[in-house]
């Protein structure tokens, strides 16, 4: 194993972030906070961060082709465009249930928007895994979710991968890059025996499964069969999503959680909500594709 170094980029404070993507034209990290609600983007070379307010809660993001961003909200799929500030719908489910959002999201390497709901009041098993193609068609993959996260697909696109958090579990599905499709659900990776619980997710040109282990305190790798490589610990117990970056893809960056540190663990998390990059893996990550609508 090659010796890794933690490093805290920003202390951003943030409630919920999620959702890291690099943007390889512009050399640049985009990031959300869910709840503030707010787009962050962080260019590494000067340390500049600069952050946009949003109208309702923001799950996820992806690149997209077309420019900008794509992001799945509380109330549907949206093109962003950062520089503008401005933000359209492009579509979505066509009733989203009260309390319901999209949470974790990605896009496949065929350009599709693959995201999940959550019901954020009780966690009801209420959730659904949607695909949002190049057409704005917004299909019903999979249901029954409490809480959608892990997204990511092996590199040779034969496997997707879905955690549902609160139950401890990370799916693997067969995928077919073709026509979208996924079948065959069993069982991945099991957290009812390691510290923390997989939330955000992201796979190495290795194959590689690299996760953050939220209330473990730690980021995780995988190896393809499901099987705990390493566990590398952070200076902070409430990691939510881990995504390669950087101009050879090599910095892991780690997204964080200040809201759901509790008050006696305060003192001792002063950097909850931070972003951390993580150097020295190993590994390398896979481009991300955008949108393709």
């Amino acid at each position: 194993m090659t010796t890794v170094e933690v490093e805290c980029v920003c202390e951003v404070g943030d409630r919920f972030g999620e959702s890291p993507v690099w943007s390889p034209a512009e050399g640049v990290l985009y990031w959300v906070d869910v709840t503030a609600p707010a787009l962050r983007r962080l260019d590494p070379a000067t340390r500049r961060l600069d952050s946009w307010r949003m109208d309702e809660d923001i799950g996820s993001i992806g690149l997209r082709a077309a420019g900008g961003l794509v992001a799945g909200t509380r109330s549907g799929i949206y093109a962003l465009d950062p520089a503008a500030r401005t933000r359209r719908r492009l579509g979505g489910p066509d009733a989203m249930p009260p309390h319901h959002r999209f949470n974790d999201g990605k896009c496949d390497r065929a350009g599709r928007f693959w995201s999940g709901t959550l019901d954020d009041r009780d966690f009801s098993a209420s959730g659904t895994l949607y695909r949002f193609g190049a057409d704005h068609r917004c299909t019903a993959m999979d249901q029954g979710f409490v809480l959608v996260n892990g997204i990511a697909w092996s590199p040779d696109d034969r496997f997707m991968y879905v955690a549902d958090s609160r139950r401890e579990v990370v799916h693997r599905y067969d995928f077919s890059l073709a026509d979208g499709t996924i079948a065959n659900r069993r069982p991945f990776i099991s957290t009812e025996d390691v510290a923390g619980r997989v939330d955000g997710a992201t796979v190495a040109t290795d194959g590689t499964y690299w996760c953050a282990h939220v209330r473990g305190g730690q980021v995780a790798q995988y190896d393809p069969d499901g099987r705990l490589i390493r566990a590398i610990p952070l200076p902070v117990k409430y990691p939510l999503m881990c995504s390669f970056g950087g101009s050879d893809l090599e910095t892991l960056y780690v997204t964080t959680s200040h809201a759901l540190v509790t008050a006696d663990e305060a003192s001792a998390q002063p950097l909850a909500g931070a972003l951390f990059a993580i150097h020295g893996t190993g590994c390398r990550g896979i481009p991300e594709t955008p949108y393709a609508g």
